[in-house]
């Protein structure tokens, strides 16, 4: 079991609690912290890998909205380091792009509406394919590994 813990937020961005099976109730709860970046790191991969079992699938939504995902977070990694920050949402995120990283931002914001429409509308694999191109661009602009 894995829940957010509220009161050490404060202190930590990512601070979890978990609790490992078989752990004695009366030891109370295992604090495991990870670092920002490896964090941010862990979603980018996880979304890209989940992409691609929802396009082996045909569930090409689902695979657009994972790629966009990969992507708003890999932007806010690109932030985290060139900024020293994660933005809150994505209002703040489109800004900070727009404002300082443009060629970045370009490509977001293009990719922004498609994500949108997947919510309306079913898509097909030409706008996955776009998406995957432009997470490919934007893996070499940030210079991110993943």
């Amino acid at each position: 079991m894995v829940t957010q813990c509220n009161q050490i937020k404060q202190y930590y961005s990512f601070g979890y609690f978990i609790e490992p099976k078989g752990l004695n109730k009366s030891y109370g709860l295992l604090y495991v912290t990870m670092s920002n970046e490896q964090f941010l790191l862990e979603n980018i991969k996880e979304f890209i890998k989940q992409a691609e079992k929802a396009s082996k699938d045909n569930s090409y939504n689902s695979a657009v909205t994972l790629l966009f995902k990969a992507m708003a977070v890999m932007c806010d990694l690109f932030i985290l380091k060139k900024e020293g920050f994660i933005p809150k949402n994505h209002t703040e995120r489109f800004q900070v792009l727009k404002q300082k990283h443009f060629e970045i931002y370009k490509i977001l914001n293009k990719d922004f509406p498609v994500y949108q429409q997947s919510y309306r509308i079913k898509l097909n694999k030409d706008y996955m394919k776009v998406l995957e191109n432009d997470l490919k661009r934007l893996t070499k602009i940030s210079k991110i590994k993943i």
